[in-house]
């Protein structure tokens, strides 16, 4: 699970609010990390994790809060050797 983001100091301008980093604290060797980053609208968010819920993935409990990115963005800082894949993948969005 992600700990809280913590902020970084901005050099660049200070009305342009610094990006979020995204900490993550020490697994035991045994252990395998994976991140999963959902980025979307609030409900299209929800609705992912509601349906990862329901086939048995993931605890809806176990996601973070959802945090509104910043318009300076969001750090994701890599562990030695960790590898990333996207995919994008378009939805119908949730009905109201």
């Amino acid at each position: 699970m992600l700990s809280w983001p913590f902020l970084l100091a901005s050099a660049a301008s200070p009305e342009t609010p610094p990006p979020l980093l995204l900490a993550h604290p020490e697994l035991p060797p045994e252990r395998d990390r994976l991140r999963h980053l959902l980025i979307g609208s609030p409900r299209g968010v929800q609705s992912v994790i509601h349906r990862l819920h329901v086939l048995g993935y993931a605890e809806q409990a176990a996601w973070s809060p959802l945090l509104t990115i910043p318009k300076s963005g969001l750090l994701i800082t890599p562990e030695q050797g960790e590898v990333l894949s996207l995919l994008r993948r378009d939805q119908q969005k949730p009905l109201p």
